[in-house]
């Protein structure tokens, strides 16, 4: 008995398993897995870079369009465009997140990796709004990456690691939503712009939004060239010791090579989740709905920041240009990478990630409320001022996403957590598609209230961004929030 007692605990491999290949890699891994990590650094951040690229110039394509009949029109055709793809986002990522579980992680990146190749660039050689929102809307539908990333991120590294890789996914989502509005804005309109190197007769005068696309679809062209030695990590064996299956008949392995613990461990697993449905999954659901709540008040104040920024002293604003803006969200990224990379993982390894979430939300909340009195600022006072800000709010935001997703992926097993993922994207993408006008609509409401008693003009922008964020933090509470069980 205790023989075989010994024989089953004795950790053993399909040798033609790639997931089992993974995991006896992970056994052997000794130090920070740099390797794995570029890996989805790549992706993240070009999953991230055509998110963000188009809105430095989307008002001037729009108006080149003339499908507005007054220049007031404009917004609202940009509008569209500019949600189309996370309306496309959010009706397919549950559809990639089922694909990932039965597939693999691999195939889906690919298939992500590549749509940014060409809907990208399709998008940057639009004659008409009706090709650019249908480029958009198809470079949603097939934006698998995000949510197959984050579910990869947690399977490729040991588990001391685990928070260090989701990490890079948040800071190199974050860093992609800096670099894709400085891509846009600097090569938009290049023959206007730099006459001496572009003319008005090459393709880039004709089509003046394609460079700044087209860059974008070349680094994409690299990633997947990279992808192609990305190690898949699902397990593809049978799902229970009893189940008559043979290995061979798919990847070469032999049915005669028993299972050991993990394998057995594995097996019940996914045996489970199988049957389980994810919307019962309440400690899954629960983090879903947090995350959406965050993620709400996240593009809102991001769409908030350089409005607010930009607008006229008389108003509450900063009288910042786009250059300024530009500068503060870079210098904010770069610490922003710092951050997440060299501090993060071990704070996150002392308070756990709810947590992390949890102090992330609080602290930015009196944070938040100082950005009407930084305006009163001036000079280099000013300039510090709100570079502190910047930098502090955007690494507690990031860290609070990060503690997010390692809860969600902690909450399914792995084979079920690219549909878990998917679900995310989806909810998240739907509140992501409102955030901006909804950001927009709240600045101009409150431009027109400057000499209100309660809360005039800006304070009532960033107490509504602050009652948000409370929300999510009262969430993150129990009974609401639930943690599963290990």
């Amino acid at each position: 008995m205790a023989d075989n007692t010994s024989a089953l605990l004795e950790k053993k491999y399909y040798e033609k398993c790639p997931g089992c290949r993974m995991n006896r890699l992970k056994e052997q891994q000794r130090g920070v897995p740099y390797k794995n990590l570029s890996y989805i650094w790549l992706v993240s951040l070009c999953t991230a870079l055509p998110i963000s690229s188009l809105f430095p110039f989307l008002y001037f394509m729009i108006r080149d369009f003339n499908i507005a009949e007054r220049e007031e029109d404009i917004g609202f055709y940009a509008g569209f465009v500019g949600s189309s793809f996370m309306v496309g986002r959010a009706l397919t990522s549950v559809f990639w997140g089922v694909a990932a579980d039965r597939y693999g992680r691999k195939p889906i990146i690919l298939i992500g990796t590549f749509s940014v190749v060409v809907f990208n660039a399709l998008f940057g050689l639009s004659t008409n709004f009706w090709m650019a929102l249908s480029m958009r809307f198809l470079l949603g539908c097939f934006n698998s990456l995000l949510g197959t990333i984050r579910a990869y991120a947690s399977e490729v590294c040991r588990e001391e690691y685990q928070a260090l890789a989701l990490s890079v996914v948040s800071t190199s989502r974050g860093i992609g939503l800096i670099i894709g509005p400085a891509i846009g804005g600097f090569l938009a309109q290049p023959a206007q712009l730099y006459p001496s190197v572009f003319s008005e007769s090459s393709i880039f005068g004709r089509f003046p939004y394609f460079l700044p696309c087209l860059t974008i679809s070349v680094y994409a062209v690299g990633v997947l060239i990279a992808c192609w030695w990305l190690p898949e990590t699902m397990h593809w064996h049978g799902t229970t010791l009893d189940e008559s299956y043979e290995p061979r008949d798919r990847l070469g392995a032999s049915s005669n090579e028993s299972f050991g613990s993990e394998d057995l461990i594995e097996a019940e697993e996914r045996k489970t989740s199988h049957k389980a449905n994810l919307l019962k999954n309440w400690p899954l659901m629960s983090t879903i709905t947090v995350y959406c709540i965050f993620s709400l008040q996240e593009i809102a104040y991001t769409e908030i920041f350089s409005l607010w920024a930009v607008s006229d002293k008389k108003y509450g604003g900063l009288s910042f240009s786009s250059q300024d803006v530009g500068e503060v969200l870079s210098i904010s990224g770069f610490c922003l990478l710092l951050f997440q990379l060299l501090l993060y993982p071990p704070i996150q390894k002392i308070l756990g990630p709810l947590m992390v979430t949890r102090f992330s939300a609080a602290i930015s909340i009196p944070l938040l409320a100082c950005y009407p009195y930084i305006a009163m600022l001036s000079g280099i006072t000013l300039y510090l001022a709100i570079n502190f800000a910047s930098i502090l709010r955007n690494t507690l935001s990031v860290s609070l996403v990060t503690g997010l997703f390692i809860l969600q992926n902690n909450a399914v097993p792995q084979s079920q957590r690219g549909a878990a993922n998917g679900i995310s994207m989806t909810a998240m993408s739907v509140f992501k598609a409102f955030g901006p006008a909804g950001g927009g609509v709240l600045f101009s409401w409150a431009q027109k209230r400057q000499d209100t008693a309660f809360l005039p003009g800006d304070q009532m922008v960033f107490f509504i961004l602050n009652a948000i964020q409370l929300l999510g933090l009262v969430l993150t509470f129990q009974p609401f929030l639930a943690l599963p069980q290990q």
